[in-house]
């Protein structure tokens, strides 16, 4: 499973950018099963409700929190087991579990690696913020914001489909 990405050149911008527009994969039930079998992966992960939707300012949404695998050695797996088991100490992930199965998806870092300039901690951040243009806020679970990266250090601008954590 990963994002699957669309490259188209932005001849509109002052300098050469390149729009990616990002889609995400079926999403899969967050459970070990599942998550173990991430090892080894680098990338953004993204939890989210079935069927809840949370009112953010902005519009409503189904995803929860977005988070990151910076190294192989603490995969998109091990994140994703350490909020399933509550080693994440983070108490809204669990809450919302209890209440429902969540789902998740992921992005693997490898597929944009050429066409980003930046480390995975920066992608992490243009999503985080990309989520607070669209909704009005941060994700609900996310405990910490993004830093911003200015948009003329860009060779891309990412086109990030918000609306799939609404129709799934």
């Amino acid at each position: 499973m990963d994002i699957i990405i669309a490259i188209t050149n932005n001849l509109f911008k002052r300098s050469m950018q390149k729009d990616i527009s990002i889609y995400f994969d079926e999403p899969k039930s967050f459970e070990p099963t599942n998550t173990k079998a991430l090892g080894g992966i680098v990338g953004l992960y993204f939890i989210f409700t079935q069927k809840t939707f949370i009112q953010y300012p902005f519009d409503k949404s189904k995803l929860l929190y977005i988070g990151m695998s910076e190294k192989k050695t603490n995969s998109i797996g091990s994140r994703l087991t350490g909020h399933f088991e509550g080693a994440s100490k983070n108490i809204g992930l669990l809450n919302y579990r209890k209440k429902e199965p969540l789902l998740f998806t992921y992005f693997n870092f490898d597929i944009l690696k050429t066409n980003w300039d930046f480390r995975i901690e920066n992608l992490e951040s243009y999503f985080i913020l990309s989520f607070v243009e669209h909704y009005g806020v941060y994700p609900i679970c996310n405990n910490k914001t993004g830093a911003e990266i200015h948009s003329s250090e860009l060779k891309v601008n990412l086109k990030i489909d918000w609306d799939y954590f609404k129709t799934i």
